[in-house]
C-alpha cells in the first residue's frame, strides 16, 4: 500500500505532465509549484511540513532538463572529431596559399 507522500509525490509528477509546466519560464514553474504544493497539502492533511517540502523538491527535479552525461569521446561530433579538424586545417591552409 503507498504511504501518503508517495501518493502525493506520483499525484503531482501527474499534474506536472498534464499541464504543460514542463514547457513554462521558470518564474511560470514556481508560481505554478506553490499553487500546486498548496493543492497537496490540503489534499493530503496527514502530511507534515517536512514531507510535503520533500515532495516540492521531487517535483521540482522533475521539473529540470535532463542532462545527458557523455565521455569527452562522446561528446565530438562526427564534424568536430580530430580527421575532420585536420581537413579543415588543410583546406584553410590551401585556400590561404591559393589567395596569396
Amino acid at each position: 500500500m503507498p504511504t501518503a507522500i508517495d501518493q502525493a509525490r506520483d499525484e503531482l509528477f501527474s499534474h506536472v505532465l498534464r499541464c504543460g509546466v514542463l514547457e513554462a519560464d521558470p518564474e511560470h514553474q514556481k508560481e505554478w509549484m506553490d499553487d500546486t504544493m498548496q493543492y497537496l497539502a490540503d489534499r493530503y492533511p496527514d502530511l507534515k511540513p517536512e514531507a510535503l517540502g520533500q515532495v516540492r523538491v521531487l517535483g521540482e527535479r522533475f521539473c529540470r532538463p535532463v542532462v545527458k552525461h557523455t565521455t569527452p569521446a562522446e561528446a565530438l561530433s562526427e564534424s568536430e572529431s580530430p580527421a575532420a579538424l585536420e581537413t579543415d586545417v588543410v583546406e584553410s591552409e590551401e585556400t590561404a596559399e591559393v589567395s596569396a
